[in-house]
């Protein structure tokens, strides 16, 4: 059986899916690609032509492993507890989706997992199921703490639209790309790992803000809030940061919908800027990019995925993406040598014929 699953960028919207709040990713032209073959046991033997092979585990018995691995074993170990019947199979996995760069590698690879047990082995899940059955994994496995928004995006997001997500409520609307722009997306090389550095503290200190404000999620509130103002250093920057952030996202998906490119180049700006003061997710060669980006001609930049690190997202003028992407990564590496920095996305999309 063979699967897929595509690798996602949000435009606008981070650390608000665990919050509660609005996101807005969109599927990347890379993706996770897996062939599986049932086995006549309950061995789980997975290869990678990225990562090479994996130690084998049995289905009912898993464990992490701290290995690529753990992303298969935990969603075997996550269908079960949802109730379905699995037995041991041979994978093997190819992608082209760069792993620490921000664009949800890891998603992915449990959709496109989830997909073909599906097939394999006859069960009933929607791809919804299988987005919760990865988000599982990632919390109860791997052990990161993240919201539901990479899944569902790996699985139910398109190339040409973004996703509006509701992450309270899992609504979810698609919003398509403005005629007048396009995506570029560039990889500082400044590799991150979620499961273990800031990415868990942050979470933890916005579930400790929720806590003190009484609400249940920070999104439960809006940026006005006078209660976020008595809140201690630094809960006050991350409510700040999210509460904003979620209402960025409704205006990025009206100023979308409207065609509206350079607003939603401000709103871009405007979220990078508050990931890097009020957040802190951002890095100093992060910022760089985003800059460098800007005086080349994007119309705005920002950080994308869960920071400390990774990639940054670039609104360009339809046509000109693939050269603005060129320059600013070109001077990138001139700054920072040791950092393999590339493009990693820039749709080569004609520009407009004069009228």
């Amino acid at each position: 059986m063979r699967a897929s699953a595509h690798g996602r960028v949000n435009l606008i919207g981070e650390h608000t899916d665990y919050n509660g709040g609005l996101v807005l990713p969109v599927a990347t032209p890379q993706g996770t690609r897996v062939e599986l073959q049932p086995a006549g046991d309950r061995q789980v033997r997975a290869v990678s032509d990225q990562e090479g092979e994996a130690p084998a585990f049995e289905v009912g018995a898993e464990a992490p492993s701290g290995g690529w691995v753990d992303y298969v074993a935990g969603m075997t170990h996550a269908l079960a507890a949802m109730g379905h019947e699995l037995g041991g199979f041979h994978l093997h996995v190819s992608s082209d989706l760069p792993v620490g760069a921000g664009l949800s590698s890891s998603a992915a690879l449990e959709v496109a997992v989830g997909r073909a047990l599906r097939e394999a082995f006859d069960l009933e899940l929607d791809d919804v199921e299988i987005a919760e059955a990865g988000r599982r994994t990632e919390t109860e496995f791997v052990g990161v703490q993240s919201g539901p928004m990479d899944q569902l995006a790996a699985g139910l997001a398109a190339t040409d639209s973004a996703l509006l997500i509701d992450c309270r409520t899992l609504v979810r609307m698609p919003v398509p790309i403005p005629a007048g722009c396009e995506l570029l997306v560039l990889d500082s090389g400044q590799r991150r790992s979620l499961a273990s550095g800031e990415y868990d503290v942050r979470r933890a200190e916005c579930e400790r803000a929720a806590q003190a404000l009484g609400v249940a999620q920070l999104c439960d509130l809006g940026p006005r809030d006078p209660r976020l103002a008595a809140l201690p250093a630094p809960l006050d920057r991350r409510a700040q940061h999210v509460t904003a952030e979620s209402q960025r996202v409704a205006a990025a998906a009206e100023a979308m919908l409207d065609g509206d490119v350079r607003a939603l180049g401000t709103l871009f700006d405007r979220s990078h800027e508050s990931l890097r003061t009020l957040f802190e997710a951002s890095t100093p060669e992060v910022d760089r990019l985003v800059g460098l980006a800007r005086e080349c001609g994007a119309l705005g930049a920002r950080l994308t995925g869960g920071g400390f690190g990774g990639a940054v997202v670039a609104l360009a003028p339809a046509g000109r993406a693939g050269e603005i992407g060129a320059q600013a990564v070109a001077r990138y590496r001139r700054a920072h040598p040791a950092l393999e920095a590339r493009v990693l996305i820039a749709p080569a999309r004609p520009a407009p014929s004069p009228e």
